[in-house]
């Protein structure tokens, strides 16, 4: 199983890193050991000062696939779920200024808390959905799927050009603008329109 993940997919948050807008899919990958389901805590690594939270929507993938039109490619997934990309903002500035790769601040243990996943079908229009992420209480970050600059399908193209998608593998699709960084006792919850799909503490 990957984890496939897109960077700078929504301008305004491109735009408040102050990255250019990019003219394909930025792409990186998080090992399977970044997971972290049922809920369970996010424990704040001891690496680093500064983790962000990045909130976004996730795609499972449901057929074996290469090469895949984008006019095909809504036949490669049923569900689609929520998840965090926490990112070792920190580390990943050192890592960039240094033109190295960041995979550390970006793949570290536990850095993709995954919520449950609902039926796509449950959705008029996969290209117009509403999604959050409440910090103890307060909306931090909210995005919609039209806001995108590459939609779910022209992404699960554009990755099955380089990659082999296989079942079960996931697509973390970017982030909306709002990052910003946690803290220890923060709670977490992520909401598709009005439904709760990922709930969890930091420790």
């Amino acid at each position: 199983m990957k984890i496939i993940c897109i960077g700078r997919n929504y301008e305004q948050h491109a735009r408040e890193l102050g990255n250019e807008i990019p003219t394909e899919p930025v792409i990186f990958l998080k090992p399977d050991s970044a997971i972290i389901q049922k809920n369970q805590p996010f424990f704040y690594p001891d690496f680093s000062n500064e983790v962000h939270h990045e909130v976004e929507l996730v795609i499972k993938i449901n057929r074996l696939g290469k090469h895949i039109p984008s006019k095909f490619a809504h036949k490669y997934y049923q569900e689609i779920g929520l998840g965090i990309d926490f990112t070792a903002r920190d580390i990943q500035q050192v890592c960039k200024q240094k033109g190295l790769p960041w995979e550390k601040a970006k793949g570290f243990d536990g850095s993709a808390p995954l919520g449950k996943f609902i039926k796509k079908d449950q959705f008029e229009d996969i290209n117009s959905i509403n999604f959050h992420l409440d910090i103890n209480g307060k909306t931090v970050q909210k995005g919609n799927t039209r806001n995108m600059i590459f939609s779910v399908d022209q992404l699960i193209s554009h990755v099955s050009q380089f990659f082999t998608l296989k079942i079960g593998d996931l697509l973390f699709t970017g982030t909306p603008s709002g990052v910003g960084p946690v803290a220890i006792d923060d709670h977490l919850q992520c909401f598709i329109e009005d439904k709760l799909l990922l709930d969890f503490k930091v420790k």
